[in-house]
């Protein structure tokens, strides 16, 4: 399992001639299914930021993200930064802020949202937006 903190800023190298394409900007959750879609790149030499699929990632781990193929997707979903947005159950009680997510870092799966009164299950989520992760009540 790996932390989104600790991913983020994990340097991006091409599998086939190990070239540094810049680094993990951070992840694209779709809450509804619970997995990590799609990463950001921050270029090396420039602020470009580059969207990649999860598909195009061949590893992540604890030195580096190795990637297939720089190609970014022909459809590119909303991107919502889930560390510090609010915690909203659905029947509209807050739990706080995320401080973190883990997941697992071979496909992608969401596995908990880390908060300060404890973990969250990823079977909980239900919807996420600018102003909120959405959570089912427990």
């Amino acid at each position: 399992m790996m932390l989104f903190s600790e991913a983020r800023g994990l340097p991006v190298l091409t599998l086939t001639e190990a070239e540094e394409v810049g680094a993990l900007k951070s992840l694209t959750v779709d809450a509804v299914s619970g997995v990590v879609t799609h990463v950001r790149v921050r270029g090396r030499h420039s602020r470009k930021e580059t969207v990649l699929a999860w598909g195009a990632l061949h590893a992540i781990g604890p030195d580096a993200v190795l990637v297939r193929t720089r190609a970014e997707p022909a459809e590119v979903p909303p991107h919502h930064e889930l560390p510090g947005l609010r915690i909203l159950t659905e029947t509209g009680d807050t739990l706080g802020m995320v401080r973190d997510v883990a997941f697992e870092p071979e496909t992608g799966r969401v596995e908990a949202v880390v908060t300060a009164h404890g973990d969250l299950p990823a079977d909980r989520l239900l919807g996420l937006g600018d102003y909120a992760l959405v959570v089912r009540a427990a």
